[in-house]
C-alpha cells in the first residue's frame, strides 16, 4: 500500500511540475514552446487554455497534499513520538546508576604535611 502511494505521489509530482511549466506567464513561459495562444483551440475554447490548466493545477496540488498527509500519518502511525533528545533524557533519568549513591573505590589520598 505504501509503495503504491509513493508511486502515485511521484506521478502527481511530475504531472504537477509539467502543468505548472506549460502555463503561460508574463514572459510566455514554456507554453510558447507548445504553441502559445494556438494551444487554446486544442481544447475547443477561444479563451485559451488558462482556465483548464488552472483547474488541473488545483486538482493536482490537492492530490499532492492529501497523499503527503496520508503517507505522513502512515509513517508515524497517527501519534506523536518523542524526539531523540527526549528519549535520551528519559533513558538517562530512568537509569539505576543515576539513582544509586556513588561509592568511591579508592581511599582518599593523603597530602604531605598532615
Amino acid at each position: 500500500m505504501y509503495t503504491a502511494l509513493i508511486f502515485l505521489f511521484v506521478v502527481v509530482c511530475f504531472l504537477l511540475t509539467f502543468v505548472i511549466l506549460i502555463q503561460s506567464s508574463k514572459g510566455g513561459g514554456l507554453a510558447g514552446t507548445f504553441g502559445g495562444d494556438t494551444m487554446g483551440t486544442l481544447f475547443g475554447s477561444g479563451r485559451g487554455v488558462s482556465p483548464f490548466l488552472t483547474k488541473v493545477t488545483a486538482i493536482l496540488a490537492t492530490l499532492f497534499l492529501v497523499i503527503a498527509l496520508v503517507m505522513g500519518l502512515m509513517t508515524h502511525g497517527g501519534r506523536s513520538q518523542q524526539s531523540l533528545v527526549e528519549q535520551e533524557r528519559d533513558r538517562l533519568n530512568s537509569s539505576p546508576a543515576r539513582t544509586l549513591p556513588q561509592v568511591p573505590d579508592q581511599q582518599p589520598v593523603q597530602t604531605p604535611g598532615n
